[in-house]
């Protein structure tokens, strides 16, 4: 994010982080805090929004310009994502709603379903198990009675 126009964009409040709006030369935009580096360079860190060019948006935690925390990824064909991040990548608890409606909430692990979880179809019919991935083995179906 370092930029020689930096201090256009700048606007430091206090002692907490610096609020920013910033336009990336590819048509991304940034807009929410960040802290500079020991280096100098200006990276996102805190809590802040970033649209890219295509439309794919990520709002929630920033940690040395990668998401990680919880944050909300909504892309345009519909899939949107809610839960914790790590290095850029779903990773710990949330819930995936693919762009049909179908849902899968439970465990990540470096953009991966694993671990216990449960998807629910567009019929509503929902399936409880352990996620490997793409494989799901010994998948249960709920019955409500």
């Amino acid at each position: 994010m370092s930029d020689n126009k930096e201090s256009n964009y700048l606007k430091t409040q206090g002692e907490g982080p610096i609020k920013v709006s910033y336009m990336f030369p590819n048509g991304d935009r940034y807009e929410g805090e960040c802290s500079r580096a020991a280096s100098g360079v200006m990276m996102r860190s805190g809590t802040g929004k970033h649209t890219s060019a295509g439309g794919t948006t990520y709002t929630g935690e920033w940690l040395e310009d990668k998401m990680y925390g919880r944050g909300t990824l909504q892309h345009p064909s519909g899939a949107l994502y809610e839960g914790e991040f790590k290095d850029n990548m779903y990773h710990g608890t949330g819930t995936y709603t693919f762009p049909d409606g179908s849902t899968y909430k439970g465990h990540f692990h470096k953009n991966r379903l694993e671990g216990d979880g449960t998807f629910t179809n567009t019929q509503g019919l929902v399936w409880m198990g352990e996620f490997h991935g793409k494989a799901a083995l010994g998948l249960k179906m709920q019955h409500n009675i």
